[in-house]
C-alpha cells in the first residue's frame, strides 16, 4: 500500500513558472520500481495525461505540455516533481501524481493516486 502527497500547487500569472512535488509513502512500498505520473482535471473535463517516468527515467510527454513541463523523480526522497514552465491559463486544473506497474498514458495504468494539489494561471 502507498501513500502519495502533492504539494506547490497555488495561483500564478501566465508566463510563470512552478513546481509541484508528490512525495511517496508505505511501509512496503518500492518506489523505485514504479512508473511514476502526473494527471490532470479541470471543472468539467476530463482527467488527462500529462507526463510518465519511468524506473529507468525515460519519459512520455502528453502533448500540450510537452516542451513546457518536465517530470523527474528522486528514488531516494521516494519524490516526484513536474517542473512547469510558461504556465498558461489553460493549464489551470488539479494535478495529481499517480504510481503504477505500467509505463503508461492512461489513468487506468496506476493504482496508486494523490488526492491532488489545485494550480490556478490568471491570464
Amino acid at each position: 500500500q502507498a501513500e502519495l502527497v502533492e504539494s506547490g500547487g497555488g495561483l500564478v500569472q501566465a508566463g510563470d513558472s512552478l513546481t509541484l512535488s508528490c512525495v511517496a509513502s508505505g511501509r512496503a512500498f518500492t518506489f523505485e520500481y514504479y512508473a511514476l505520473a502526473w494527471f490532470r482535471q479541470a471543472p468539467g473535463k476530463e482527467r488527462e495525461f500529462i507526463a510518465v517516468v519511468w524506473t529507468d527515467g525515460d519519459t512520455i510527454y502528453g502533448a500540450s505540455v510537452r516542451g513546457r513541463f518536465t517530470i523527474s523523480r528522486d528514488n531516494d526522497k521516494k519524490t516526484v516533481y513536474i517542473q512547469m514552465n510558461n504556465l498558461k491559463p489553460e493549464d489551470t486544473a488539479d494535478y495529481y501524481c499517480a504510481a503504477g506497474r505500467i509505463f503508461g498514458v492512461q489513468a487506468w495504468d496506476y493504482e496508486y493516486w494523490g488526492q491532488g494539489t489545485q494550480v490556478t494561471v490568471s491570464s
